[in-house]
């Protein structure tokens, strides 16, 4: 399952993950892993989550982050959660082709394993096209 949460900068889609993220400690019954570019949400989030840097590991592409999920679950099979703050700033694209590709791997992969996505995407959630607002 894969929920994708967008909105313009400013329009609190960081706060609202972030509040996901701390009660998803509370009712998960398996681990929640939070990816995100830099280190900003460690002092918000709950010290039980998983918090990833993305910057550190590479990744630059949607093959790369295809590659670095599935690692994740690999090395832990009990992650039920997973949670991607600014997609789109982890892998900028042109546009959003290579993203709904890669909702799409992302779901298909969630539900072969049991693992929720939430994802945040800055722009504006009228120009996002019908493979990413199905997810909305």
């Amino acid at each position: 399952m894969i929920r994708v949460i967008m909105g313009k900068k400013g329009t609190g889609k960081t706060k609202q993950m972030i509040d996901m993220i701390n009660q998803a400690v509370q009712s998960e019954h398996g681990n929640v892993v939070c990816i995100e570019k830099g280190d900003k949400l460690r002092f918000d989030i709950n010290y039980q989550i998983r918090l990833v840097d993305s910057s550190q590991y590479d990744v630059a592409d949607y093959a790369a982050m295809r590659g670095f999920i599935s690692g994740l679950y690999a090395g832990n099979f009990d992650i039920t959660h997973v949670f991607i703050d600014s997609l789109t700033k982890i892998i900028p694209s042109d546009g959003y082709n290579e993203t709904e590709d890669f909702l799409k791997w992302l779901n298909d992969f969630g539900e072969d394993h049991g693992i929720k996505f939430t994802i945040t995407i800055s722009d504006e959630p009228d120009l996002a096209p019908e493979g990413i607002k199905q997810y909305f």
